[in-house]
């Protein structure tokens, strides 16, 4: 017995994709002009900048001259901008010589970076969405400085030479920018054990910093739980002038050790500029999805 031919729905039958006739022939979808597809685009960069930025790395502005002169800031000035790594730390604790943003505790004060606040919503809004993506101050109380001694850690200042101490040792830190040389005046304190879990950390631009030294009074209250950590600060991004990775050099090594300079290079991405590329591979995967829904309709 033969096989049943099989039936073609004529014009104007369910399933037809012929018109009956006088209907003019069905156009195809018409693509949008790129004009009407930028605002989608942004929409679409912004978006996914702001998950990068939440946990992958975020771009900080540096708002003091308390890391001068490995990181820049200054009032009335472009302050260095800075990818800070989000992802490390989950894994691993901070080290020496690393150079970290985070939340000041509660017995720290605003010396440095005072919450910027505004009663008009629009500029709040503005200047929320600038610091989600790195072009505004923080409005929260956000540090940058460099660990010295972690817990369980005893550091102290200082030694014949000036040197701080960490568990007796002198450090070896290069990064040091003094406002005199040589310096003039240093900043004494007696010995401090860091609590577990904690850390104790110093600007490099060492007599125009309150860190551990003087917040909270210093000592205990002067260190930083690790639980505050934001990330650890990787590139220099802007200005142009100023790219390049920030030094993490560990300063309770030997002098011989030479320092490492910030991240590899797949980790030097500006989080803006991931997020832009990645919205053309989203619109074109929405786009696919309305023409496979379009062709069931």
């Amino acid at each position: 017995m033969a096989d049943p031919i099989p039936h073609s729905p004529a014009a104007g039958e369910p399933g037809s994709e012929r018109p009956e006739a006088g209907e003019p022939p069905r156009k195809g979808r018409r693509k949008r002009p790129f004009w009407q597809e930028l605002p989608i685009l942004i929409g679409i960069a912004l978006v996914l900048t702001i998950l990068i930025q939440q946990f992958v790395a975020k771009v900080f502005l540096i708002p003091s001259a308390s890391m001068e002169s490995t990181l820049h800031g200054c009032d009335g000035c472009f302050g260095d901008r800075v990818v800070v790594d989000r992802v490390t730390y989950d894994f691993t604790d901070p080290s020496p010589g690393d150079v970290i943003v985070f939340r000041g505790p509660q017995s720290w004060n605003a010396n440095e970076i005072a919450p910027q606040e505004s009663g008009n919503f629009f500029t709040k809004t503005v200047r929320g969405l600038g610091s989600l993506i790195g072009f505004a101050p923080p409005d929260e109380r956000d540090f940058v400085k460099r660990v010295i001694a972690v817990g369980g850690q005893t550091v102290q200042c200082c030694d014949p030479q000036g040197r701080v101490l960490v568990d007796g040792k002198p450090l070896d830190e290069p990064y040091i920018h003094w406002l005199d040389q040589p310096p003039s005046v240093r900043q004494t304190f007696a010995p401090v054990t860091v609590p577990q879990g904690s850390l104790w950390v110093m600007g490099d631009n060492r007599e125009n910093s309150c860190d551990s030294r003087c917040q909270g009074g210093g000592g205990l209250n002067g260190t930083v739980p690790v639980d505050d950590v934001i990330g650890k600060a990787r590139v220099i991004v802007l200005p142009p002038s100023r790219w390049g990775g920030v030094s993490d050099h560990d300063p309770q090594a030997a002098p011989a050790v030479p320092a490492a300079l910030g991240a590899p290079a797949w980790q030097q991405g500006i989080p803006l500029g991931a997020g832009a590329l990645l919205a053309f591979p989203t619109l074109a995967a929405g786009r696919g999805l309305r023409r496979k829904l379009g062709k069931r309709d």
